[in-house]
C-alpha cells in the first residue's frame, strides 16, 4: 500500500508547479483580462455602495422566495438589476496573504490527490494510471467549484471555460508530478 507520507514530495511539488503555472495563466497570458466589465457609472456606483461592509449580497434582496411571489417582489425581479455582489475591505489587496492561502489550497488539493491516488492504486503502478487519476482528481478539485458559480450566481459561461481550461492545465501538472513521483515496489 502507497502511504499518504510517502507521496509528500509530489504533494508540494505539485502545488509549487501549479503555483508557478497559475502565475503565467493569470499575469502572463492575455484571456482572463477579459473576465471583469465595467460598470456604466463607475462614480455613481461607487457611491451608491460606499459603506458596505465585506462581504456577499443580492439585489433585490429577499428574506425568503416567497417574498418574490409578491407583487412588490415579483416587480424588483423583472425590473432588475439582478445581482450577486462581493465586496471586499477597502485598501490595496493582500496578495501576499491571498497567494499563501492558494498555495495552501494547492497543497490541499494535492493531500486529496494523494488520499485518492494512494487508495486506488498500489506502488509500481504505471505512469499512465497513475497520471489518469491523480489528473482527475486534481481536475475535479480545480475545476468544479466554478461550475455551481455559473448556475447558482450567474457567473458567466465564459468565465467557467477558462477556468475548465485553468483546471485541465492543472490537473495535468499535477498528474506528470505524481507519475513522476510514484513510488515503485
Amino acid at each position: 500500500m502507497v502511504t499518504i507520507a510517502s507521496l509528500w514530495f509530489a504533494i508540494v511539488i505539485s502545488a509549487a508547479v501549479v503555483f508557478a503555472a497559475s502565475t503565467v495563466v493569470w499575469m502572463v497570458l492575455p484571456f482572463h483580462k477579459s473576465d471583469f466589465k465595467p460598470v456604466s457609472d463607475e462614480a455613481a456606483a461607487r457611491a451608491a455602495l460606499k459603506g458596505l461592509a465585506p462581504g456577499m449580497y443580492n439585489i433585490p434582496h429577499m428574506a425568503s422566495w416567497d417574498e418574490a411571489k409578491t407583487p412588490e417582489g415579483a416587480q424588483k425581479l423583472e425590473q432588475g438589476p439582478n445581482a450577486f455582489l462581493t465586496v471586499l475591505p477597502n485598501g490595496k489587496p493582500n496578495m501576499g496573504k491571498q497567494l499563501s492561502i492558494w498555495f495552501v489550497y494547492s497543497l490541499i488539493v494535492g493531500t486529496i490527490v494523494a488520499y485518492l491516488t494512494s487508495r486506488t492504486l498500489g506502488a509500481g503502478a504505471d505512469y499512465l494510471s497513475v497520471f489518469r487519476i491523480a489528473g482527475t482528481t486534481a481536475w475535479l478539485a480545480y475545476g468544479m467549484a466554478a461550475v455551481q458559480d455559473a448556475i447558482w450566481l450567474g457567473r458567466p459561461w465564459s468565465y467557467v471555460l477558462k477556468g475548465q481550461f485553468d483546471a485541465v492545465l492543472y490537473g495535468l501538472l499535477t498528474a506528470g508530478v505524481f507519475g513522476w513521483q510514484w513510488p515503485v515496489m
